[in-house]
């Protein structure tokens, strides 16, 4: 029996995520909602760029989807700037039965200490009333600073520390509100960018930390430590976002630390430049442009380094591919798992069954 899907948005993710869906086996899509006038009644297909008809068209109609009753959702709308409204979603659909697999907001990967218990235990008595389950997962934060490293722990017999993150290029990454007015690049040193601001690295960041500490069963001295360190660029950069004069931010090196009696033991930390030659001091990847790099020191010591790229080379593309893959494939398990909210540490392995064709 197939799981009826709607995908809630056809932005960048979700157009991906629509091919994602019409391709796993055991997933049946039902409908998907838009928010641009222009998208209504549109066929999926054509919005996702698959140049065929899925016999699925376009609604900003909330009502008519819900009434389709479907199993789950795969919610790709962008959440960040609209958290309550995200909030305000789910339990809707959450009181209606209705599983959801979430891109965002960030915060819900693992909210504990990091959001009031109340909002939490409201979204997952939300789930336990309808009898439907709410897991919020991507890349980072996501499969690559939870998942991957949790699986390489199985491998230790004694766990020191454990270092996650991001070492990235974002000369060609396309987002520019999130490049200049959130990280800072293309602005004068003397401006503290929003995301450095006392607090949000670790609301940003900290979820990571803590679902690690919780999945090997660490308590964490509180609050997460912020470290960060910003150069400026020593030369004009135009970027596919934004512009960076000389003088202004370029790079930016962060980590959210959980410490354990005052010792680092477990540290998410960002590496990011936007010309290959900067900082040549700060951490690099040992091939490519970028990766996700997890180091574990401890019985044994180990590390390992994600990259990714897409067929025609662009790993700001694959980025997005990935994170969508991993909220579809994990739909199925999501389904399965029990009222309220799940996260990553507690879900099954989840693999790409089905997707290997002739």
């Amino acid at each position: 029996m197939s799981i009826k899907v709607v995908e809630w948005s056809t932005g960048y993710l979700g157009r991906m995520a629509v091919e994602a869906i019409e391709a796993r086996p055991e997933l049946e899509l039902v409908g998907v909602f838009v928010s641009d006038p222009a998208k209504v009644g549109v066929d999926a297909g054509r919005l996702a760029g698959m140049d065929r008809d899925l016999g699925v068209v376009a609604t900003d109609d909330r009502a008519a989807l819900l009434a389709l009753s479907p199993d789950v959702v795969v919610y790709t709308a962008e959440t960040e700037t609209r958290f309550m409204g995200a909030i305000e979603d789910f339990t809707e659909f959450l009181r209606a039965g209705i599983d959801v697999v979430a891109s965002g907001p960030v915060l819900l990967q693992y909210p504990h200490g990091t959001l009031p218990e109340e909002m939490i235990d409201a979204l997952a008595a939300a789930g336990r009333d309808g009898g439907a389950t709410l897991h919020v997962n991507g890349i980072d934060p996501g499969f690559a600073n939870d998942v991957l490293p949790l699986v390489m722990t199985s491998l230790s017999r004694r766990i020191d520390l454990i270092r996650v993150g991001e070492i990235a290029d974002y000369s060609v990454y396309h987002q520019g509100e999130t490049m200049r007015r959130l990280f800072g690049f293309g602005r004068t040193m003397d401006t503290l960018p929003p995301l450095l601001r006392p607090g949000m690295l670790a609301a940003g960041w900290g979820s990571v930390v803590r679902q690690l500490a919780a999945a090997l069963e660490v308590t964490l001295d509180e609050p997460l430590i912020e470290r960060h360190e910003r150069l400026p660029a020593d030369r004009d950069l135009s970027l596919l976002a934004c512009e960076v004069p000389a003088g202004t931010q370029a790079a930016l090196r962060f980590e959210v630390v959980g410490q354990v009696d005052g010792e680092d033991r477990i540290v998410l930390e960002h590496v990011t430049r936007t010309a290959v030659d900067q900082a040549p001091d700060w951490p690099r990847p040992d091939h490519g442009d970028g990766c996700y790099r997890i180091e574990i020191q401890g019985e044994p010591t180990m590390r390992v380094e994600f990259t990714h790229h897409a067929e025609h080379g662009d790993h700001n593309e694959s980025g997005m591919l990935v994170t969508a893959m991993r909220l579809v494939n994990a739909v199925e398990a999501v389904v399965a798992a029990d009222p309220g909210l799940v996260y990553a540490k507690d879900l099954p392995m989840i693999t790409g069954r089905g997707l290997m064709k002739r």
